[in-house]
C-alpha cells in the first residue's frame, strides 16, 4: 500500500518538527524526510510541512526571514505544481512571507503571548487537509504565538470567503464565532486560509500537538489522517 511520502522544512529557531514527525507517523504516512533551510531542493514528496517555531527567533518579523532562506523558492516551485503544503504557525507565517497565502500574521490583539487550548470550527470540509472532518464541526487545538492576528484587507477578506478560501475559525465548543473565543483578534476570526487551488493551507493552531490522548486529545489527528487518505 502506497503511503504518504512527506518531508518537513526545518529553519533556525523551529520547535515543532519532531511534533508534525509524530503525527505523520501516527497518521500512517512515511518517515518524513527531514529538509534544512539551506538545501534548495525538495525530494519528491506528496506533502510539505512547514513546523512551528521561532524561525530566526522572529526577527524583523515573524516568518520574514525565512521566506528568504533557499528552500523556499523550492517549496513555492512545488506549490506551483500542486503538491500539498501546510504551514502551521510560524509555518503559516513563512507561506505569508513568500507569498503562497494572502494576508499577514500581525501581533496579538492583546499584545502577549497566548498558549492555550482553543475550539476551531471548519469552514471547509471539501480539501485534502480537511476531508476526515465534517463541515460545520467543531475541534480543540492548542495555539502558541505571539503574532498570529490574521490580516487582511476588506478585498481580499471577501475574496476568501466568496471561493471557500477560509479553512477554520476560531468559535465556542458549540461553535458559535465571539470575541471571547478569538485568541488574538484575527479578522473574520479567521484561523487558516487556503491558497486560491486548495492545495496550500496556513493555520495559526497546532494540530500535530493534538494528535496523541497523552496530549489531551486527537481532534488534530483527522487533519493528518485525511492527508495521508487523500494523497495516496
Amino acid at each position: 500500500m502506497h503511503a504518504v511520502k512527506s518531508a518537513i522544512v526545518v529553519f533556525p529557531g523551529t520547535n515543532r518538527e519532531h511534533d508534525a514527525v509524530a503525527a505523520l507517523r501516527a497518521a500512517g504516512g512515511r518517515e518524513p524526510i527531514m529538509v534544512w533551510h539551506r538545501e534548495s531542493e525538495i525530494p519528491e514528496v506528496d506533502l510539505i510541512v512547514v513546523p512551528g517555531g521561532f524561525s530566526y527567533g522572529d526577527y524583523l518579523r515573524s516568518g520574514a526571514m525565512a521566506a528568504h532562506s533557499p528552500i523556499v523558492r523550492a517549496i513555492v516551485e512545488r506549490a506551483k505544481r500542486g503538491v500539498a503544503v501546510i504551514g502551521i504557525c510560524n509555518g503559516f507565517q513563512v507561506l505569508t512571507e513568500a507569498g503562497l497565502l494572502p494576508g499577514a500574521l500581525m501581533r496579538n490583539a492583546g499584545l502577549k503571548f497566548v498558549c492555550r487550548d482553543v475550539h476551531l470550527r471548519v469552514e471547509n470540509a471539501q480539501t485534502v487537509f480537511t476531508a476526515a472532518y465534517a463541515q460545520g464541526q467543531v475541534i480543540r487545538a492548542p495555539v502558541a504565538h505571539n503574532d498570529g492576528n490574521y490580516f487582511a484587507d476588506a478585498a481580499t477578506l471577501e475574496r476568501l470567503e466568496g471561493e471557500g478560501r477560509v479553512a477554520f475559525r476560531y468559535a465556542t465548543p458549540e461553535g458559535e464565532l465571539s470575541d471571547g473565543a478569538n485568541p488574538n483578534g484575527s479578522a473574520r476570526h479567521i484561523a487558516g486560509v487556503f491558497n486560491a487551488t486548495k492545495t496550500v493551507l496556513g493555520l495559526m493552531p497546532h494540530p500535530e500537538n493534538a494528535s496523541d490522548p497523552l496530549h489531551g486529545g486527537t481532534d488534530g489527528l483527522g487533519l493528518f489522517q485525511g492527508l495521508a487518505r487523500a494523497l495516496v
